[in-house]
């Protein structure tokens, strides 16, 4: 067998095997409603395996397409279907799509106690937790990018403490380390980026040049700094989406940088690990991101 011929095989050998273990498994449970509720679980997650598989196909058979490395006949007698049918295929949501995830997106964003005055300067009582409306603002200007791309999308709250599942495909998080020392544990494994904390505050570190990124904010100006990279799960079996601003401000800016420039960090990354920093400024009075700009390269980690 050709080496190119190899991969797939391997793949689909893996998958029959997995699918074959559920299926034993499941059959071989006694009692007929808790079979009945494993395969009603299990035939969802088969579907939204399969919408991810259609997904990952679309794109590769429209960037096929588009680098020429194959044309529309040739492509249609590699993959056994018409002509047409690679036509309307290729022509499905654009590729970049698959940066953001392959299904339905959950951006995970993270609880906080928050306190303030009242209107005559009197200190409130601690409320209970919130999420930062400018972490609410990044999620919205983000969905309105996934949804351009044909993607559905939701938000998910991550409690007090930090705790979030990240065991899981399309996932974002959008969660600064201060508030939760599991992304905390995580981030400290990239060898080019860090975030770091001193008397005057948060800031980021290029650990490869010793360049130190302060918050504009931290200085009275209208600006934030934030990393955005793709991280990989505990459990080592993908990845996941992560931005976190030195301020919650700064999050918007990786998502207003990103409406810019989607079409090119997919060509170049895939869903290929990295770490970036981007800066970015807003309006004082509305304080929307009017600029954002990449100011390190794509870091990549070993091997990936």
């Amino acid at each position: 067998m050709e080496a190119h011929d190899a991969a797939p095989a391997a793949l689909r050998d893996q998958l029959d095997a997995a699918f074959d273990v559920a299926l034993s498994q499941m059959k071989e449970l006694p009692d007929p409603l808790e079979r009945a509720k494993v395969a009603h679980a299990l035939a969802g997650r088969a579907q939204d395996y399969n919408n991810e598989f259609q997904a990952v196909r679309n794109e590769a058979m429209n960037e096929s397409l588009r680098v020429g490395q194959l044309n529309s006949t040739q492509l249609a007698s590699e993959l056994g279907i018409s002509k047409g049918r690679v036509s309307q295929l290729a022509k499905g949501a654009p590729p970049e799509r698959l940066f953001l995830g392959s299904g339905k997106v959950i951006v995970a964003l993270a609880e906080k106690l928050e306190d303030g005055n009242s209107e005559n300067g009197r200190k409130k009582a601690i409320q209970g937790p919130v999420i930062a409306t400018e972490d609410v603002q990044t999620y919205e200007r983000l969905r309105e990018l996934a949804e351009e791309v044909g993607l559905e999308i939701s938000f998910e709250r991550i409690p007090l403490g930090g705790n979030v599942r990240l065991n899981r495909t399309n996932l974002v998080v959008i969660c600064g380390p201060r508030l939760s020392p599991l992304i905390e544990q995580i981030l400290e494994g990239d060898p080019h980026l860090r975030f770091d904390k001193d008397e005057d505050g948060w800031y980021l570190t290029d650990r490869n040049t010793g360049q130190v990124y302060r918050s504009p904010m931290d200085q009275g100006e209208n600006g934030d700094v934030a990393y955005f990279g793709r991280l990989p799960r505990p459990d080592g079996k993908g990845t996941f989406l992560y931005i976190a601003g030195v301020h919650a401000r700064g999050s918007g800016g990786v998502i207003h940088w990103l409406n810019k420039e989607l079409v090119n960090v997919h060509r170049e990354l895939k869903a290929r690990r990295f770490s970036t920093l981007i800066s970015s400024r807003f309006d004082p009075e509305t304080l929307k991101i009017v600029e954002s700009e990449r100011i390190t390269p794509f870091y990549r980690p070993e091997g990936a």
